[in-house]
């Protein structure tokens, strides 16, 4: 493809991560013979993104195999994918396995090559970046702009961008020598981290486990110091089991009401020889409906009071790899603080992390790196990717409740600057955070990049003749 001879699509997925392969293997497997799809990422390796990027055995998933399937209508296709490229293992035990995170990339590219040698339709994959969208021509296309100077039009673009992490929130951080402030998501470089070295982790959330879990793999002996303000660590999953409490009626209460029932359906399983998780199981289905029905200000609570405690609970790992953590904790090497990071300078060969404590104290630390596991960043204003300022930029985006995310109708249609729905473009995954909250586990991302090549390829004009400009 050139800049002087731009191909035309029926629908471009701009992204090639979990969400936007999904969404290319649903439409392939929805799309007539003469449907083109496009599929725009710029890495050369799809189905990574920040979830499934690593290459490292240690970095587990943190559902059970059975629970991971990209096909609603087969349960089962990522275990048969396990049970048929390892082998070893008994179906049911790798079933209720904890697999490594890796696999399950292999397992989306593999299920795109599937579904791609058996369609009809036209696909490419173009290893670009988007940079803008401009708004609907004459004949009711869009033109999207690649940063390789080349144009592709499209009667339908799928967003399905990825995650930026949040910058390190210290005064100073900007003057530290680059290869001392690590994120946590390049876990080539933390495998590099010399095993002596003392680390701060700014964060104690899931990219810090995965950081923790890379240095003990290497046999790090250096203390590795947690930082956040809650100094709270993801909890286990047990066995799968569900509690005998009715999660519906938390639809009709408030945050105060819905934290105390669940408090109490916690207690009442613990009578009956029930973990707490369980309860957590039984509400599991409804946590997108949960965060519609509540109102707008007990969203704004949620996020400033509870969001942390319900992650803790809600996002468990696995419980070999909560014991891990235990563990190092038990030995001293992990040590946690509760406080917030306020300022990090250089102190001759080493970095002193200045640390305001939840009780006034201070504290200060010398380590020789900080690892950034502060997580992704939800405003999409400052996720620093040009396709998102461009269409906030335009108008063509806004964004989402509280700022977060950006605005999309119920079924993922973007809603401009105006409030207008755009059905001819569609969001896929956690840039809908803002009206659903939950919106990356698989169920989820799997829904939505399903109804959204249902939604772009039901449009009359998608499969007609299409013609380059």
């Amino acid at each position: 493809m050139t800049a002087e001879q731009p191909f035309a699509f029926d629908i471009a997925i701009i992204g090639g991560g979990a969400g936007g392969v999904l969404t290319a293997i649903h439409a392939l497997r929805l799309a007539d013979a003469g449907t083109r799809i496009a599929l725009i990422e710029p890495t050369a390796r799809l189905a990574q993104g920040v979830a499934y990027a690593t290459t490292h055995g240690e970095h587990l998933l943190n559902v059970p195999a059975r629970r991971m399937s990209a096909f609603k209508d087969r349960p089962e296709d990522f275990v048969d994918f396990l049970v048929a490229s390892e082998g070893g293992q008994a179906r049911e035990t790798i079933a209720v396995a904890y697999a490594e995170r890796r696999r399950y990339g292999d397992y989306l590219r593999d299920r795109l090559q599937l579904v791609r040698s058996g369609t009809k339709a036209h696909f490419e994959v173009l290893q670009d970046s988007v940079i803008g969208i401009d708004g609907e021509d004459a004949n009711g296309r869009l033109l999207v702009q690649l940063e390789s100077g080349a144009d592709l039009r499209t009667r339908g673009v799928v967003l399905a961008v990825g995650n930026n992490p949040k910058p390190l929130p210290a005064r100073g951080a900007a003057g530290l020598p680059a290869q001392s402030v690590l994120e946590a998501w390049d876990f080539d470089a933390i495998k590099l981290m010399p095993a002596e070295a003392e680390i701060c982790i700014a964060g104690s959330g899931l990219s810090m486990v995965d950081t923790v879990l890379s240095l003990a793999a290497n046999g790090h002996r250096g203390r590795i110091h947690v930082l956040s303000r809650h100094a709270l660590l993801p909890l286990p999953h047990t066995k799968h089991m569900v509690a005998g409490f009715e999660a519906e009626a938390l639809l009709a209460m408030s945050l105060r009401q819905r934290m105390r029932a669940l408090r109490e359906a916690a207690r009442e399983a613990g009578t009956q020889g029930l973990p707490w998780q369980a309860v957590m199981e039984t509400a599991r289905p409804l946590v997108q409906e949960l965060w519609r029905t509540l109102a707008h200000d007990d969203q704004r609570r949620f996020l400033r009071h509870v969001v942390r405690y319900w992650d803790v609970h809600r996002h468990r790992i696995a419980p070999q790899v909560h014991a891990q953590l235990e563990a190092l904790q038990a030995s001293g090497q992990l040590r946690l603080h509760r406080g917030r990071l306020q300022t990090v300078d250089r102190e001759g060969a080493r970095i002193r992390v200045s640390v305001s404590m939840r009780d006034r104290r201070s504290l200060e630390l010398d380590v020789d790196r900080i690892v950034n596991a502060t997580g992704v960043e939800m405003r999409a204003q400052l996720m620093r990717n040009p396709l998102l300022s461009d269409l906030l930029g335009k108008g063509l985006a806004r964004p989402g409740p509280h700022g977060i995310g950006i605005d999309t109708t119920a079924d993922g249609e973007l809603v401009d600057a105006q409030g207008r729905n755009l059905a001819n473009m569609a969001v896929v995954g956690s840039l809908r955070i803002g009206r659903l909250w939950e919106s990356i586990a698989v169920p989820e991302l799997r829904g939505q990049a399903e109804n959204a090549a249902r939604r772009l390829l039901a449009s009359e004009q998608v499969g007609a003749p299409v013609e380059r400009r």
